[in-house]
């Protein structure tokens, strides 16, 4: 018996190797391929000990189906990694490539008896890069969920920023109804005959909002370089990538309990404008 009842939402997130996410266990529910002593679960099915609970997902790819696509692996052990993102690919969907779909053919299986397909704990953007965190065993991968919604994760991204800006801030403004909140402080600035002025801006969003530091920075009108979604009609950078970059995780391993501190090296792109400073942060 648990020691109080329990949504099954929140109970199931990690307990199955086709549906390891709270957002993968939400469209499982969704789509009614979850079961609570044989009778169809929903997300307000309570959990109190003793259930059985299945989950019949259709096969609808192959299975021997794999994505090569090389990452470069920041840390891994038997319960967790973390892999430098590139830009350009999703971290995870109904694409056939993504991070989650090339995840095991880059990481070691991990040896302990609730092993599970390794998978992303949050989210980055397709043209955002850096460090992505991944559990590999039920356990981590519920416990990073956990981490995550309760702010036991500290995240420190970096981007160039178009216009002139104070040295420090903190933004505050809702997206989709949520309350979000971002700060940022202004590392360096250089002239730009094209953009006026651009910023190297060090950005510790407090919330985890989807888009939320390009829908603040948009907010505020000092957009990120290369924002084609959130940016000013006349100053937007094609071709060249979105110039954020999430440089750093902060957190207690949740096996462990070490301190763990991956980063993520910086994007070339970021190096061409702010190379002495870049090399100040990194050294």
């Amino acid at each position: 018996m648990l020691p109080s009842p329990i949504r099954l939402q929140e109970y199931g997130v990690g307990i199955f190797i086709s549906a390891l996410t709270k957002s993968a266990l939400k469209k499982a529910l969704k789509k009614k391929f979850i079961t609570v002593n044989n009778l169809i679960a929903t997300s307000a099915t309570m959990i109190i000990g003793g259930e059985q609970i299945r989950i019949s997902i259709p096969e609808t790819i192959n299975i021997n189906r794999q994505l090569v696509f090389p990452l470069t692996v920041l840390f891994e052990d038997d319960y967790i990694a973390a892999i430098h993102k590139p830009s350009g690919i999703l971290v995870s969907g109904n694409s056939f490539k993504t991070i989650t779909n090339a995840l095991v053919q880059n990481l070691q299986p991990s040896t302990l008896a609730d092993t599970a397909k390794p998978q992303p704990v949050h989210r980055l953007d397709y043209a955002t890069t850096g460090v992505l965190l991944i559990g590999k065993t039920s356990n981590s991968i519920r416990a990073l969920n956990k981490m995550f919604e309760d702010k036991k994760v500290v995240k420190t991204y970096f981007a160039v920023t178009i216009g002139e800006m104070n040295a420090s801030g903190k933004i505050i403004s809702a997206i989709d109804g949520k309350k979000s909140e971002s700060n940022y402080t202004v590392l360096d600035s250089v002239s730009s005959d094209r953009f006026g002025k651009l910023n190297l801006v060090q950005l510790e969003p407090q919330t985890g909002r989807r888009h939320q530091l390009r829908k603040h920075l948009s907010s505020i009108n000092k957009p990120i370089l290369g924002d084609v979604s959130y940016g000013i009609e006349n100053l937007i950078l094609k071709g060249k990538g979105l110039y954020l970059h999430a440089y750093s995780l902060r957190f207690n391993h949740p096996n462990t309990n070490q301190t763990i501190h991956i980063k993520a090296e910086f994007p070339k792109r970021f190096k061409k404008i702010f190379k002495s400073k870049i090399e100040e942060i990194t050294s």
